[in-house]
């Protein structure tokens, strides 16, 4: 080989070295969304130029407590926004969907359930959240308006962490029922179906989303995500994939 074409090719693997240096730090700076795993769907349909994390409310509200490097927070209930606003972690909470709760069977439907009163007979695998999770508390509020907190004793419960948790055992057949979202529901319509609940029961979920703050944080870039949630592009993709919206302003 001669100098020339030697040296030719040192310049190109320098240069390639240069550009991968220059790519890693874009990457490392990506915008991290902490953000509710009932949202799995929604955000990346709304942009996928940024870094998710999803999982239950309160696990990442913990996480951020303990200094993750989360940018945004998007929470299932309120409950964990505010909590983190009134520690002086994120700005003001705003609300941008809402959703309503509905019992998940199998597509086999094993148990053969056709309502929430048919759990009172007990004998049935059933998956609920955790206490504490959003989905738990909701669960658990809408079943003291109905008066079936004793279903959780009369049948086999597993606790989960997330929706997520609940939707995978539901669809597997781990679990002859599970109370989701209707969110949830609709994007594993294809293993599960949905039992409807009564509308009187059921209690009034809310997400809100807000910026966090911390040193470091891409405080613009938190506000430029948040708009696109709650401007017409971002509703009109929640409203898309079955999520309720509040009224502007």
């Amino acid at each position: 080989m001669t100098t020339s074409f030697l040296r030719r090719t040192g310049l190109i693997v320098a240069c390639a070295a240069v550009l991968a240096g220059l790519a890693a730090p874009s990457a490392a700076l990506a915008l991290n969304v902490y953000a509710a795993a009932s949202l799995r769907d929604a955000f990346p349909a709304i942009t996928n130029a940024v870094r998710y994390s999803f999982a239950g409310s309160n696990q990442l509200q913990l996480q951020i407590e303990h200094g993750a490097p989360a940018d945004v927070f998007a929470s299932a209930s309120p409950k964990e926004a505010q909590a983190l606003f009134h520690e002086g972690l994120c700005t003001r909470p705003v609300t941008f969907a809402t959703n309503f709760l509905v019992l998940l069977v199998p597509k086999s439907n094993p148990g053969h359930l056709t309502s929430v009163y048919d759990l009172r007979a007990g004998g049935h695998r059933l998956a609920v959240g955790a206490p504490g999770v959003p989905i738990g508390d909701y669960t658990r509020q809408l079943l003291a308006r109905l008066r079936l907190g004793a279903i959780l004793s009369r049948n086999t419960v597993s606790q989960e962490p997330n929706v997520t948790g609940i939707v995978s055992k539901v669809a597997l057949g781990s679990a002859d029922a599970g109370f989701a979202y209707y969110t949830d529901g609709r994007s594993a319509s294809d293993r599960v179906s949905s039992i409807r609940l009564p509308r009187w029961a059921q209690p009034p979920v809310r997400y809100q989303i807000c910026a966090v703050r911390r040193s470091g944080a891409d405080t613009a870039g938190a506000q430029n995500f948040i708009q696109r949630v709650t401007t017409r592009a971002g509703r009109n993709i929640l409203k898309r994939l079955g999520f309720g919206l509040p009224p502007r302003g």
